[in-house]
């Protein structure tokens, strides 16, 4: 049987630095330890106390997932707990999710993880989702393979090339900043559907609207993201909820009569 071995905490501690383009005086300047300290914990001369890792990790804005890593691999226990939405402490972070849904309807909004799979949805997701491929919708549902799977909801996208640009950039970014394996297996999936990109896409663009065909009626939304501040679970600090808004009236009235029909 072949053992796994994490790598050394100062190698991962060295690639979160340079994958936030800092150097070793920068850091250690910011973090108020001496360039030869800091060096000695990246070349593995010195263990770095459970404190002293979190202060590195705060500053190079490391996900709590990977800061629970970064402790294990240098011989302490993790620090952030990582629990079910189900569990009894989650309930008060359960109800706000589920009252956000539902405030949210008649539009569309869903609760998402650090891979983009569906965790939980209000009824008006279903009016944006329909007509997709079965094998599309099984559990896990990945959002984004599900919006531009040519099987999902890409042949109805009427601003696809756009639609396509503004979240593979989204990905991409995500990918630069977390290193996630993953995601950036995810995101190379993507790329090879068909569809195209938008050269002219700005990504700096406030707004990217998603003009979609339901039925006979052209909906045209814009999404806003949400996230909770300061989690201290792992589980919190990776999911958000993309809520849906309409941007025109003909939108906001098919989603009220829908909803309401429903």
């Amino acid at each position: 049987m072949t053992e796994t071995t994490s790598p050394p905490v100062g190698r991962l501690l060295r690639g979160w630095r340079e994958r936030r383009r800092l150097t070793q005086l920068r850091l250690a300047s910011e973090v108020g330890v001496s360039t030869r300290h800091l060096s000695y914990i990246e070349t593995g001369r010195s263990r770095p106390t459970p404190e002293m890792l979190l202060r590195l990790a705060e500053h190079l804005d490391v996900p709590l997932r990977e800061r629970n890593t970064l402790l294990l691999a240098a011989g302490h226990a993790p620090t952030y707990p990582h629990r079910s939405l189900a569990d009894t402490p989650m309930a008060a972070v359960s109800d706000a999710i589920d009252r956000i849904l539902e405030a949210h309807l008649p539009y569309p909004a869903v609760v998402v993880d650090h891979h983009w799979d569906m965790v939980a949805g209000n009824d008006a997701v279903a009016l944006l989702t329909e007509g997709a491929a079965g094998h599309l919708l099984e559990p896990p549902v990945n959002v984004l393979r599900l919006s531009l799977h040519p099987d999902g909801l890409a042949p109805r996208i009427l601003n696809l090339g756009q639609w396509r640009a503004h979240l593979l950039d989204r990905l991409r970014r995500e990918v630069a900043t977390t290193g996630d394996t993953a995601t950036e297996a995810l995101l190379g999936e993507l790329v090879g559907y068909p569809g195209g990109e938008d050269d002219t896409h700005d990504t700096s663009a406030l707004l990217v609207p998603l003009t979609v065909l339901a039925g006979d009626t052209v909906l045209s939304l814009f999404s806003t993201t949400t996230v909770f501040g300061t989690p201290r679970d792992v589980t919190v600090s990776e999911i958000a909820i993309e809520s849906f808004h309409p941007s025109d009236a003909v939108t906001r009235e098919f989603f009220d009569r829908a909803v309401r029909r429903r």
